[in-house]
């Protein structure tokens, strides 16, 4: 009786198989005792829990390193701060102190004396005309013309308005010069305060002029009539 060639094959094949997957099964053990070797089942009991914790505590002990209990640390903390605390108000004690000898060896300040300022020789010139005066109190040179600073004061029963433009300047040669106001009032009020502003004039038409003259009127009546006479300007 002839045995198939097939039949004979797939036995071989299966005889292969079981080889080979015995020889991994075995290995496949060998390798996992191996790696398994030294390795042990946890402890569950409570007892050797306890016993081991307290042989951790025992060597950490025993190593040197100490735990603080938080009683003493909060002492510690409070110390510090009540330290601060102290410090901080003795400082503010000192500033204060400091303060006050300060203060105590500064001495009281007094106001300057006010210096009342000396009149120019041949001033102030002086005119007055129906309760109304007009008085020229310095002249100085300053930015190419003459300055004359002059105050007026009306003292009537009346106001009374003028017109800078009729103010008439003439020097000590009679000749007019031209002249220009400022902050003087176009009208003073009866019984009314002093109101100062300054007549300007070239200097270049003074260059031979020793005094000069002022003349000026009320607008439109022209009732009264201030004249300052002979205002030194000579430089």
């Amino acid at each position: 009786m002839k045995i198939n060639s097939t039949v004979l094959l797939t036995l071989v094949l299966l005889i292969l198989m079981l080889g080979a997957g015995s020889v991994s099964a075995f290995l496949g053990f060998e390798l996992g005792s191996s790696a398994l070797k030294g390795v042990t089942t946890p402890d569950g009991r409570p007892t050797t829990k306890f016993a081991s914790s307290k042989t951790n505590n025992s060597n950490s002990q025993q190593g040197g390193v100490a735990l603080l209990k938080e009683e003493e640390i909060l002492k510690v903390v409070k110390a510090r701060i009540e330290g601060k605390t102290k410090a901080a108000k003795s400082e503010k004690i000192d500033e204060d102190d400091e303060e006050t000898n300060s203060s105590k060896q500064k001495p009281e300040e007094k106001p300057p004396a006010v210096v009342e300022e000396k009149p120019q020789p041949g001033f102030p010139v002086t005119a007055q005309s129906e309760g109304v005066t007009m008085i020229v109190q310095s002249a100085r040179y300053s930015g190419g013309d003459l300055l004359l600073k002059v105050k007026m004061q009306n003292k009537g029963k009346d106001s009374v308005r003028f017109l800078y433009s009729f103010l008439d300047v003439t020097d000590d040669k009679g000749r007019t010069l031209s002249a220009s106001t400022e902050g003087l009032p176009t009208e003073l009020p009866a019984n009314g305060p002093t109101f100062s502003g300054t007549v300007s004039i070239p200097t270049a038409l003074l260059d031979d002029v020793k005094k000069i003259s002022l003349a000026l009127t009320d607008y439109p009546a022209q009732e009264l009539k201030l004249q300052a006479l002979n205002i030194p300007v000579e430089r």
